[in-house]
């Protein structure tokens, strides 16, 4: 039992802070959206930035706990962590394009469906690539 904790101890955080982030987006994006009137592409890339950098934050302490202390270090994790988020804001990005410009789904719906797809695709990618608990100096 003790072996399963540990081996998923990093998800319930990442879930928890990964909401948080999808709060921080979708109420940014609506902001926007809704009370600026910006289109939807604006939106998208203001909720993304600012959603981006407050999950960096909480993923590098909260979730994956990073020891990474050096500049160059820390450079490396931001750049990775930012290379990957770029993939996944271009899906996101492409969601509302396609699905609320085209389509004309509704957009506060498509950001919920975008954002439940950007999380497990930026789980992975973190897990995988980004934190990987290792110090580097």
């Amino acid at each position: 039992m003790k072996e399963k904790i540990n081996k998923y101890k990093d998800v319930i955080p990442y879930l928890f802070f990964g909401v948080c982030t999808t709060l921080v987006n979708m109420h940014v994006y609506w902001t926007c959206a809704h009370v600026f009137n910006l289109s939807v592409l604006i939106s998208t890339v203001i909720s993304w930035v600012l959603s981006v950098l407050f999950a960096y934050v909480t993923n590098r302490k909260y979730v994956f706990h990073s020891e990474v202390t050096s500049t160059k270090g820390i450079i490396k994790e931001i750049s990775s962590f930012f290379s990957c988020r770029v993939l996944t804001g271009v899906v996101d990005l492409a969601c509302m394009l396609i699905f609320v410009d085209i389509l004309n789904v509704n957009d506060m719906l498509m950001k919920i469906v975008a954002n439940v797809i950007v999380i497990i695709l930026n789980y992975v990618a973190s897990k995988l690539l980004i934190f990987k608990h290792t110090v580097i100096d």
